[in-house]
């Protein structure tokens, strides 16, 4: 029986956070499929499309599991359902996301008690990096090399320069 992991987030951009997450998840399970969320409260700075392609690219050069990246605008255990997950891959910077994933899996487990949610700590060098703080630095004109792929962060470059124009 092939093991199935989901690994949710809206990657607004993808971060080196996430791909090191990605990696030591792929590693659990014999298919990983990367759950691209909307979530209009987090104001993305790239629509959904954008997002999926983005980490494609990222997660292609990546071996040993399959790995496929797909949207999804439901309840992640209906999407977790879907996929036929039995695990849900989850990544910990701090304590702040401890407390919130800790709830989140306790209510996952009330509504589906067959799927585990699997809590990964983000590598050491890894941990402050958010998707919301690399778009605030970019905004501010800050380099954000050391967060972001170089792919990505000409895109997220290319994106504020296209924002800024607009205003």
């Amino acid at each position: 029986m092939q093991r199935i992991g989901i690994y949710p987030g809206t990657f607004d951009p993808i971060t080196l956070g996430h791909m090191d997450i990605i990696r030591r998840g792929a590693k659990l399970v014999d298919r990983l499929v990367i759950g691209v969320t909307t979530n209009p409260s987090k104001n993305p700075m790239f629509d959904v499309d954008e997002r999926m392609a983005m980490v494609r690219r990222e997660v292609a050069g990546i071996q040993g599991t399959a790995i496929e990246v797909v949207s999804f605008g439901n309840l992640l255990m209906h999407f977790a359902e879907e996929v036929g997950a039995s695990v849900i891959v989850r990544g910990l910077r701090a304590v702040a996301d401890f407390e919130y994933e800790y709830q989140m899996a306790g209510m996952n487990q009330q509504l589906n008690d067959r799927i585990e949610t699997v809590f990964l700590m983000a590598d050491v060098s890894l941990q402050p990096i958010a998707s919301r703080l690399v778009k605030e630095i970019a905004m501010f004109e800050g380099d954000i090399a050391k967060f972001v792929t170089p792919a990505v962060r000409e895109e997220v470059v290319a994106r504020i320069e296209k924002i800024r124009v607009q205003d």
